[in-house]
């Protein structure tokens, strides 16, 4: 299990995103692409847990939430601001790319 990134439900991340600035990772159990962009998140969200809290939904036990938020391909990391989403970056990306697009969106 991820250091930094921990794993809520849908409403968890409802709740959270009332009131923080929301980095959720929406994944599953079988995506390749997610297992490996995993240890990417968990390191890259360290250097960032003054700025945002850090969380993985998995979207076969969430399916609910992962259809509110269009949720079409995984893994999806989406920032959530004011409770909206504001940003996303689909797929699995580089620890450099990930920076990058945190960088821009927090």
């Amino acid at each position: 299990m991820a250091k930094n990134v921990k794993e809520v439900s849908g409403a968890e991340l409802e709740e959270l995103i009332k009131t923080n600035t929301v980095v959720c990772d929406f994944w599953a159990s079988w995506c390749g692409p997610c297992r490996m962009l995993a240890p990417v998140l968990d390191e890259v969200a360290g250097e960032f847990a003054e700025k945002a809290v850090f969380v993985k939904v998995d979207v076969d036990a969430n399916g609910d939430v992962a259809q509110k938020y269009g949720i079409m391909s995984i893994p999806n990391v989406i920032v959530f601001k004011n409770g909206e989403p504001a940003a996303n970056s689909l797929g699995y990306v580089p620890a450099a790319a990930l920076k990058s697009f945190l960088e821009q969106n927090l």
